[in-house]
């Protein structure tokens, strides 16, 4: 059980990970536009934010790899703890505030492996 919760853990940060490529990277481009539903114009004028949120996903998906390399598994339940929380609270809050959408593919995930963390525990 804790193998599968770990490796949901390392699905989440791949995920921020291909957050931060989307934000930063591909933001303007087709598969930026379509992802997020955004025109051309509004993709441009909005490039800076999106490429500062997705350097906060990265942070998040580093923080998630550390805990999963970390040699003391009390103190990396705990890391990888906080930073799903933080996952969970910007996907509840992207939820209300964004898309639903946002609850499913950033928060769920997250929701679902610190569950699994904790039960394996």
């Amino acid at each position: 059980m804790a193998l599968v919760a770990d490796l949901l853990v390392l699905l989440v940060a791949l995920l921020h990970i291909y957050f931060l490529v989307l934000e930063m990277i591909l933001w303007t481009r087709p598969i930026g536009l379509k992802t997020f539903r955004n025109t051309p114009e509004r993709a441009e004028a909005t490039a800076v934010l999106a490429a500062n949120q997705g350097l906060y996903n990265g942070f998040l998906a580093a923080g998630l790899i550390w805990a999963l390399a970390y040699q003391w598994p009390l103190s990396a339940l705990h890391i990888k703890t906080f930073f799903l929380g933080c996952i969970i609270i910007a996907g509840v809050y992207g939820a209300y505030s964004v898309s639903k959408r946002i609850f499913f593919v950033q928060a769920l995930p997250a929701i679902v492996a610190l569950a699994l963390l904790w039960i394996a525990r």
